[in-house]
């Protein structure tokens, strides 16, 4: 948005594309506007902004507007508060003297946008939690869009070819506030729709993120919907292999399974020279592994090709490829680099943080790295090609 236009905005107060706050400690409410113009229940198909260091009538707040200012604003889009993350600038701005922080939000492609599990709407002055028929309304608005693979319907797939116990008993306390489940008479086709597991009424379909985390058969869909494991006696693939699984199934099944199968797998050497406690010393630490695993399943391609994601375990390393190059505004060149991140499948992003498999989103490489170097291991290795991403984990010495 240009200066002039945001200089308008704020200082019209009737304008309800915009909401002024004094300072950055009202963080909540800042992440609930931010859900709010992210959904423009009005279908203005306009940003929406927030001005942080101004108050109500538009005067100024006298907020100095600092850079860790303006980092805790950014950050708002990937602490994993507001899900799918919207797609949001924050930019320093100076109008007659007055220092502000500029959020500036885009629509949605794919409403609703939920902070902590809640839908937030804007209209007129009124900021709340969308009611059954305002989310129906926010549902149907992704007829038109051009939406993500992720969300597209599943040609050949029926309702009947997902896992409702899977959607009651483990996706939706995961996602949705108890109290919201608890006051929730909505019908389960609403609830997969809402959820982007289905196409919008009268004749939903599952789409590919449905089949993904709650389908019966993934692979039926989408035919590389699993992990390769592969245990090598050796340094090479043409060494005899030890062990061998093919780890599928819906997602929270499949992450559990390759949980299981890292723990089996890491040896635990134990250390008591000089020590007055025993100290156990993995080979690799578990959580590096869990979160360079994850990235594979999340950020691979899943449209045009029958790849799995592959782990092969060898004496001295580990390799982990994954379908796809690098996506967005990651590129060969700045893959892994701090703060750079994109998605290629961003609700099966929302997906694995309301299961709990994200923590915060942009921070498992870095994660990774910091598990790797206090295990002692050497730090991981990338090849990053235009058609796969390759990570190979070396072996602690």
């Amino acid at each position: 948005m240009e200066d002039r236009e945001l200089e308008t905005l704020l200082t019209d107060v009737e304008s309800d594309r915009v909401e002024r706050k004094a300072s950055a400690g009202e963080g909540d409410r800042i992440r609930q506007a931010i859900c709010a113009f992210a959904n423009d229940l009005p279908n203005y198909q306009k940003p929406g902004v927030v001005f942080v260091g101004a108050n109500d009538n538009g005067t100024c707040a006298n907020l100095p507007i600092t850079d860790e200012l303006l980092r805790t604003l950014a950050d708002m889009r990937s602490d994993g508060n507001i899900t799918p993350f919207p797609t949001m600038t924050v930019q320093k701005k100076v109008f007659s003297g007055c220092e502000l922080a500029v959020i500036v939000v885009e629509p949605s492609d794919a409403p609703p946008v939920r902070f902590q599990g809640r839908a937030w709407i804007r209209v007129g002055p009124r900021r709340a939690i969308a009611t059954e028929e305002e989310e129906r309304r926010l549902i149907e608005k992704r007829r038109a869009r051009n939406l993500p693979f992720d969300i597209w319907p599943a040609p050949t797939a029926t309702l009947d070819d997902l896992d409702f116990e899977i959607f009651r008993r483990i996706y939706l306390p995961s996602s949705l506030p108890a109290e919201l489940i608890e006051q929730n008479q909505r019908s389960i086709e609403f609830q997969l729709s809402s959820l982007r597991f289905t196409t919008v009424e009268p004749r939903p379909k599952p789409t590919h993120l449905g089949i993904l985390v709650i389908g019966k058969d993934p692979r039926q869909f989408l035919h590389g919907a699993y992990i390769q494991f592969l245990r090598f006696d050796g340094t090479e693939v043409t060494d005899p292999i030890k062990d061998q699984k093919e780890i599928g199934g819906p997602l929270p099944d499949l992450l559990r399974m390759l949980d299981e199968i890292f723990h089996a797998h890491i040896s635990v050497a134990s250390n008591i020279t000089g020590q007055s406690v025993e100290i156990r010393e993995p080979d690799y630490p578990i959580v590096a592994l869990q979160q360079l695993a994850r990235n594979g399943v999340l950020h691979r391609t899943y449209e045009g090709t029958n790849a799995p994601v592959r782990i092969n375990w060898f004496s001295d390393r580990i390799e982990i490829l994954s379908p796809g190059g690098p996506y967005g505004q990651v590129t060969r060149a700045n893959f892994g680099n701090p703060g750079i991140t994109d998605y290629r499948n961003p609700h099966l992003a929302e997906a694995m943080k309301n299961l709990g498999y994200v923590q915060r989103f942009g921070v498992g490489i870095p994660l990774a790295r910091k598990e790797l170097a206090k295990n002692g291991n050497p730090p991981p290795e990338f090849i990053v090609e235009d058609t796969y991403v390759l990570v190979i984990v070396r072996r602690r010495p």
